[in-house]
């Protein structure tokens, strides 16, 4: 299973640089969220498409949506960013939303293959709604570090 950890950072740079910090960006004192199994490409495309109301294809084609930002040659881990657009859905996201939001997340295909519920995905999206408050407060981007 792949290991995603989901955080802000400033801007690229400082988010690529930490790509083989021990620990990950958690580990260099970046704030993170650590998230087994959440792909930073698909599985986080098909939460803007719910978050904002657009189409997956729409998600995946946004600046910022999956890019890698890490060298592609790296064997074991790579850095992507994820789109200011789903970083401000999150952050905006009121609580009285976060369950309908989770349980038409955990219907997608990726994650009902995955085995989520509506609870799991409810806390995913907790986590990083918060992680995404946060940001926002930094002025910070949020990013993926994913790795085998």
């Amino acid at each position: 299973m792949t290991l995603c950890d989901y955080f802000s950072a400033p801007d690229d740079a400082t988010a690529v640089a930490f790509l083989d910090a021990p620990g990950g960006p958690g580990g260099a004192g970046l704030d993170t969220v650590p998230l087994k199994g959440v792909d930073p490409v698909v599985v986080i495309a098909r939460l803007e498409a719910v978050l904002t109301g657009c189409t997956y294809e729409e998600a995946r084609a946004r600046p910022r949506s999956g890019r890698l930002l890490s060298d592609p040659q790296h064997d074991e881990a790579f850095v992507v960013s994820l789109t200011d657009t789903l970083a401000e859905a999150l952050a905006a996201l009121p609580p009285d939303r976060l369950l309908p939001a989770a349980t038409a997340w955990s219907a997608t295909e990726e994650l009902r293959l995955d085995g989520a519920t509506p609870d799991t995905a409810a806390a995913t999206l907790h986590a990083l709604s918060t992680l995404a408050h946060r940001a926002r407060t930094d002025g910070h981007h949020l990013y993926c570090r994913w790795s085998l």
